[in-house]
Parts: C-alpha cells; structure tokens; sequence
C-alpha cells in the first residue's frame, strides 16, 4: 500500500501512520530500529529503497528516507508512506524535501523515530565530511557511507581515515567480508605456521583493496603490499588477488570471475571457490547486523594508509589471524 501525501508536514505524516497501523495491521513494536536513508530524489533514493526493502526481511525496520529535491524551488515537504509488499518487512516514509527546506533533514526526520530503537543513518551517494557531525548523522549510533560512489574511492577512504569517529563504517569494508572469511579459513588449516608477507593486487582506486591490506596489516605481524592489477571480468574497483607467504609455501587467494576464485595452498590441488561479488542489498543487511562500533573495522581503516602501488606497509601491530 501507497499512500501519498503532498505538501504535508510531520504531525500529517504521524497522523496517519497511526490510522494505517490501526486499519492495515501494521505494527511499529514489532521494528528493530529505524533506518535513515539520505540521498537525492530520482533514481537513487528508489534505488536505495529497493536494497532496504530487501536488507529488511531480515531486519524488520522503519525506513525513513530524506530525499532532497531541487533547492531553487518553494520550500515544501511531499511525504509517500509505503507498507505491506510495497515495503518489504518495513515500513518506509519517503520525505521529499524542496527548497531551504532540503537542508533541514535532522529538524524533520526527529518527530519520526521510533521511540527506544536504535537508529542507523545511510549514505549510498555523497556522505557529509563528517558524518558524525552531520545534523542526521548526530542522530544515529551507526553510519554507513560507500566511498565507492566518490570519484576517487582511495582518496575518500582517505579522508575517512581522518575524520572517523566510532559508529562510522563503510560498504567497501562489507564487500571484502568473502575474501576475509577464505582467508581466514585457509590459515586455520595446517600447518600453522607464521606468515611473513602479503601481498594484496587490485584496481589502483579499489577501496575495498585497501581495506583488504589495511586488514592483514592490523591482524598479521608481517609487511603488506599493495599491488596494482587488472581485475578479470574488467569491473573496476575491486581485488584481484591475495598472497600470503610463509615457509612451507604461499597460499594464493586469486579472482577467476565474477562468481569465483582459486584458492591455492602447498600439497593440496588448486581449489575453485565460490566467490561472488557482493550485492548493496548484502552488504546493507551486514552492517544493521550490529548497532555497536566496529573496532576490526576501525583498525583495518587505520592501517590503510594510502602509499603508491607495490611498496610494503608495516603492520602495527601483533594480533592473531
């Protein structure tokens, strides 16, 4: 179900949520936390709607998206509330935003949170410089940008680097959470031996390649390479390989596709794994799985220091894999 509301405000928008939930059954107890959406009108908020909808069978939420419209225009708010199969296991409030008023998303989005439930904000386009300190970002206790959407992904992870706060994470960190858990499978096999060098390859403006390095350095005490190389499949901004040295031989982690890699480790036969790349709907629903600060993330984004492709970065510190 649809319901449109043009020119409204929020005590409308309230109103009838109230009377939609007593007619349609739809129950706001039953969400787990509310999810804000702050992105342009057009293509991108539908876009981020669709993997909301998705990532919300599995977190059940309220979805509440500013959609900032045309500044030059009259200052007025459109509100479009969506429930039952239009919303997937939530209920989504799309707020159009136009005018002076388009930059005033942390005033209205307030009397529209659920009471107690934690809140998450999410950025799939252009993120503030400081997330935290945004009016809507200040809000939340979780909140998730996509770097990959910046002209330069490196760069941007960059400035993340210097302006993180706890909360803050990423989708380029989601991405890799396949080539993490192989890696981390692999070494759990014997023999156990210390790895003295790894090198990871991928597209020169990958952020989750960076992320990737930046990982084995804070979790390996050995030097981390950072290697430029063209990804099979040519979809950019992504890892091609990971190599993983240690006496007994070196165990490779390399991309066939888009759908798989061959893992190869000493006396074994090469491997096929399945090995996709991740959705926006998968990697949204990762990062609602947990409302605290990722401390692993924040520490691979540490070690990500941005240095020309193929020279070593020195772990940091001594953790176990």
């Amino acid at each position: 179900m649809i319901v449109d509301l043009p020119s409204t405000d929020t005590s409308a928008v309230n109103r009838t949520m109230v009377d939609l939930r007593e007619s349609a059954g739809a129950v706001a107890l039953g969400r787990v936390l509310t999810l804000l959406i702050i992105t342009e009108d057009g293509p991108e908020a539908e876009a981020a709607i669709q993997a909301a909808n998705d990532a919300s069978r599995e977190h059940p939420c309220r979805v509440l998206v500013l959609a900032r419209g045309v500044r030059r225009a009259a200052s007025r708010l459109d509100a479009q509330i969506r429930i039952g199969g239009d919303a997937g296991a939530s209920e989504v409030i799309v707020l159009r935003m136009y005018g002076p008023l388009a930059d005033q998303g942390g005033a209205i989005v307030v009397p529209l949170l659920l009471p107690d439930a934690p809140i998450v904000a999410w950025w799939p386009g252009e993120a503030p410089a400081v997330p935290a300190e945004d009016p809507v970002g200040s809000v939340a206790g979780r909140r998730i940008t996509d770097v990959s959407s910046a002209k330069s992904p490196s760069k941007a992870l960059a400035k993340m680097r210097q302006r993180y706060h706890p909360g803050d994470t990423d989708l380029a960190w989601s991405r890799i959470t396949s080539w993490r858990a192989l890696l981390t499978a692999a070494l759990d096999q014997p023999p156990h031996e210390r790895i003295t060098g790894a090198t990871v390859s991928g597209a020169p403006d990958s952020a989750s390649t960076d992320l990737l390095a930046g990982w084995l350095s804070s979790r390996l005490h050995c030097p981390v390479t950072r290697r430029s190389e063209d990804v099979p499949g040519g979809q950019g901004g992504q890892i091609a390989a990971v190599r993983l040295e240690r006496a007994g031989g070196a165990v490779e982690l390399r991309r066939l596709d888009a759908k798989s890699a061959v893992l190869s480790q000493p006396g074994q036969p090469d491997r096929r794994v399945a090995l996709s790349r991740r959705t926006t709907r998968e990697c949204l629903a990762e990062e609602l799985r947990r409302l605290d600060p990722d401390d692993i993330f924040a520490e691979a984004l540490e070690a990500s220091q941005n240095k020309p492709p193929g020279r070593s970065r020195s772990a940091t510190k001594k953790v176990s894999a």
